[in-house]
Parts: C-alpha cells; structure tokens; sequence
C-alpha cells in the first residue's frame, strides 16, 4: 500500500519542501511561537534556554532526545536536524568524546545550525552539520551510530524517500543500536483534498502515513509506537510578535509553499493525524564506536568556493633557494598522520582536519604574506581545499587589500620528493 504521494515526482516534492524550509532558515520565526510549540512536544524551559533561540523554528512535533536515553561517548545522528536544536542537546549527553551528526537537505539550515553550534562553542568532529539529502545515500560509515534521532522529517519524503531513508537508517546504525523517531502518522486514510494540498504537505500532514504503512517500512518486530497524545492545532496559533509570521485572522506559523502563505487548514488537523514517538533497536550486540561515522570529515565544514592557482615545484623550489624576496612566501603542509614521511623545507603544518577551524588565527599569520603556498600529499584534496578555504576566508575580509593570496603545490609532496629527494635545502624529514 502506497501513499499518494508515491505518483508525484521525489524531485518536485524535495524541491517544494526545501525551499519552504530554507525560507524558514533565513526568515526565522518568532520566538514566542516557537517556545509554544517546542514546550507544547515536550522540551523544557531547561533545555531550550541551554540552546540559541534560532535552534528551534518551531518545527518539531515531539522530542525525542529525552527518551534516547544517550550516553557519554556514543554517536549520534540527527536525521532533518534543522536549526540543531536535538543535535546541541545530544552533544551535552554525548560529551567530547562522542559525536552529534546533523543532516539537513537544506543549506540554509546546515549554515544556520553551525552558527548555532559555534556559539556553544562546539565544532566537529564532535558536533558536525552536514548538507545531505534523505531521499539518497546517506554520508555516514555502516555500522556505526548508536541512535538515530529524527523529528518531524520524515513525514515529508515521498513514500519511495521514506523507504529508503528507513533502509539507511538500518545500515548505518549499529547492532545494538536504536533509533527514536518523532513523526506524523495519519489516523486514517487521508481524503484526496488533504492528500493535493501542498501546504499541507509542507506543514507536516498530508504526507503522513497509516500506522500499519509505517510499521511495514520500518520491518522490524521490535518496534514500538507511542502517541504522543499532542495537540497539533498547536502549529497554527497566531504569533504574538510583530515580526516573522502573519498575525492575520487566517496567518499561522507553519512553513509554506514559497509564493503561497502559511493558512490554518480548512479542516481539524487533529482528526486526521497525530504525533507518534517510535522506537525501534537493530538486532545485534553492541560493538565498539569506530574512529569515524562521516563518510568524508569535509562534508562538516563549507564548500569551498575559491578555485587558487597551481605553482609548480621549480617554482617553489625557487623562492626557497633565494630568489623571491623575504617573506614573499610561505608553504604550507596540511598533512597530519602521514607528515613525517618527508616535507618541503620551511614549511609550516598546519592539519587539514582543523584548519577551517582555526582560519581567523592562520589569517593574521599570514595575511601580509604575499603568497601562500598549500600541499598535501598529492594536492588533489586536502591541499586545494585548504587553499579554497582560506582564499574564501581573504575574499571575505571587506578591507583586504589582496597583500595575501592562495595556491596550490602542483603534485603535492610525491612529486617534490621524485625531483628533490636528497636536496637538504628542499628536503626535510622529522
């Protein structure tokens, strides 16, 4: 049995629903509204003083890290995690020697939930946003998270997304591991002018399933669904600020097809559907966290979008041996494990895992340093990354006066060791 949603295009309706929940990103909501909803789903005055105002929209239909029951030292993924709200709180319980992973098919809401993230101080690899769409392969390692959180996200994939985003979510949770969904669940067979109506399936309704289509997604005899005997009219108060959401008779606060504005829906929500908290556990006895959940540990920091020119290593190896002038240059390896194998001469170390991490400090090193010059161990990816970001770091200081610029060692350190090995003046080993 499918939803009706199954007949419309994955990529029209993922397209709809970011771009109402990127709007949301960038506009906010008012803080009164989304107080009342967070507090109306089960957060506490406690926990939502202990993160930004902007981590929650207003946007969550329950909360499941209060019943993930997370301990210190586990990994954990937030599948839809929007303005961060359950990732900062599963950060608290995880500690530093766990991982909160956010995953958001909304870049606005990524960037959002970093600054977020920043003001409490955390950053990756503890607490990681990453920019990932649901309805494909998630960027996480198998066998690797011990909890699944996700609230209010799931109801807003297409059937066939549903299905596979429940398929990831077995492979990538551990044996042993569990997962706590809050979601919409229709109370029963939604009429056709619920099921067409996009404001209704950007609000969370009209792409909920049955019960008994959710329990057969999820296949798994383990599971256990809790309604959370919430009022869902709670979405569609009038706010009591006079900035964000409409105060009109008929304005609410839910996100809306962009172009269109959010309405109280004709008909009562609470008829139709309702909040659930579903749990569920992977067969299998614990195993030990492995050293990475990421995929790839770049995906936790900003695309790059500086492209910094190559120079070669003749070129290089000119500035060194005296012939641009002092302190026109500096080279910079951002090797980690693999640097003592051999280095260029001079050079400065600076890890490609912290590097985004620590621009401000490396910008003031070397902002009046005419040319700098990045490698890694070929310069296919870490080096050029490195060199993007900090080119996009100098791009975006309003009064440089472009003393500094970015560029890449063409080859990396393997093709300045088969020119230069041997060469102490260009040629150095820890």
């Amino acid at each position: 049995m499918e939803n009706a949603t199954t007949s419309r295009n994955l990529g029209n309706i993922v397209e709809i629903v970011n771009e109402a929940y990127s709007d949301r990103a960038r506009q906010g909501a008012p803080v009164d509204y989304a107080n009342k909803v967070a507090e109306a789903f089960g957060y506490t005055e406690e926990q939502l003083r202990s993160v930004p105002e902007n981590a929650h929209m207003g946007l969550s239909c329950g909360n499941p890290v209060a019943a993930a029951t997370i301990k210190e030292g586990e990994t954990v993924v937030d599948l839809g995690s929007g303005g961060g709200i359950d990732v900062l709180l599963a950060a608290d319980k995880v500690g530093p020697t766990g991982k909160a992973i956010g995953l958001d098919m909304s870049q606005d809401m990524i960037s959002l939930a970093r600054k977020n993230a920043a003001k409490k101080g955390l950053k990756p690899p503890q607490v990681a946003f990453v920019q990932a769409l649901l309805t494909e392969p998630l960027p996480i390692e198998p066998d690797s998270v011990d909890c699944i959180l996700s609230n209010c996200v799931i109801n807003l994939l297409p059937f066939d997304g549903k299905a596979h985003l429940l398929k990831e979510v077995h492979r990538i949770l551990k044996p042993g591991g569990r997962i706590v969904l809050d979601d919409i669940i229709a109370k029963k067979e939604l009429p056709g002018y619920i099921k067409d109506d996009l404001a209704s399936y950007v609000g969370c309704i009209s792409g909920a399933l049955l019960l008994e289509q959710y329990k057969s997604l999820l296949n798994d005899a383990d599971v256990l669904f809790v309604d959370n005997k919430s009022d869902l009219s709670v979405y569609y108060q009038q706010s009591d600020s006079n900035s964000g959401c409409s105060t009109t008779t008929t304005g609410c606060c839910t996100p809306a097809p962009r172009g269109s504005k959010a309405q109280r829906p004709s008909y009562d929500v609470n008829e139709w559907a309702a909040s659930y908290q579903i749990y569920a556990k992977k067969e299998g006895g614990p195993v030990p966290n492995p050293p990475t959940a990421l995929l790839r540990w770049w995906d936790a920091y900003p695309t790059v979008k500086s492209s910094p020119a190559s120079m070669t290593a003749e070129e290089v190896a000119s500035l060194i041996r005296g012939e641009g002038d002092a302190g026109e240059f500096a080279v910079i390896d951002v090797r980690r494990n693999d640097h003592a194998g051999g280095h260029v001469r001079g050079s400065h170390n600076h890890h490609a895992q912290t590097f985004f991490d620590e621009l401000p400090a490396f910008y003031e090193r070397f902002k009046d340093t005419k040319k700098v010059i990045f490698y890694c161990q070929s310069s296919n990816g870490r080096g050029p990354r490195c060199a993007g970001w900090y080119q996009d770091y100098l791009n975006s200081k309003a009064n440089h006066d472009n003393k500094s610029t970015a560029y890449v060692l063409k080859g990396g350190i393997k093709n300045w060791l088969s020119k230069f090995e041997g060469q102490e003046d260009l040629v150095d080993a820890d």
